[in-house]
């Protein structure tokens, strides 16, 4: 096991114990406040281009076109009531320290792309970018996150792939903390 993915594993369970309370109330407050599942299952691209299951708290309502959030145009009216909160503060994305733990993420790594992004799922495995483990974070989240057009977010994570170690990791997980203390570059 490499010390990336040790320090991933024992990140992410030590973060799951720790929000453990936090995450139970999450997933009441979303079922309580619209109907359907807490947790929605996205369907994402991985290490390879394999495609896998990434839990997040849902955010959106049941009947939302699976597409990114910038392409359905008015994304406020397919908000959850809690979904614009949830996204801000970046708790939706809690569940996806069970795809870091179970192996499918890193804690820093490319965004997984959706399973039809095509355009950027070519454009990373052009850059070579695909061979990488995605990230609940990365180098391009923390420079301009869901703000980035294509080729920009691609060049962040083709340099992500030339710098990274240990210490480059570390560095993203701290700007990480700051952006979304900040709670800068959301799509709501």
């Amino acid at each position: 096991m490499s010390m990336k993915r040790l320090f991933d594993v024992l990140v992410a369970a030590t973060a799951l114990i720790a929000f453990s309370v936090p995450m139970a109330l999450v997933a009441l407050a979303v079922r309580i406040t619209s109907s359907g599942p807490a947790l929605y299952w996205s369907k994402r691209v991985g290490r390879g281009n394999q495609l896998f299951l990434m839990p997040k708290f849902r955010t959106m309502r049941t009947n939302t076109p699976v597409v990114a959030t910038h392409l359905l145009g008015d994304a406020s009216r397919h908000l959850t009531p809690i979904g614009s909160f949830l996204r801000k503060s970046s708790l939706d994305e809690l569940p996806q320290l069970w795809s870091v733990l179970v192996g499918h993420m890193s804690l820093v790594g490319p965004r997984p792309a959706l399973f039809n992004q095509e355009d950027l799922i070519a454009a990373r495995t052009r850059q070579g970018v695909h061979k990488l483990r995605p990230g609940i974070t990365g180098w391009a989240q923390v420079n301009g996150r869901d703000e980035l057009e294509i080729p920009i977010k691609v060049a962040y994570d083709a340099e992500y792939q030339r710098r990274r170690n240990f210490l480059f990791d570390l560095r993203i997980l701290m700007l990480t903390v700051i952006k979304v203390v900040r709670a800068k570059g959301v799509s709501h």
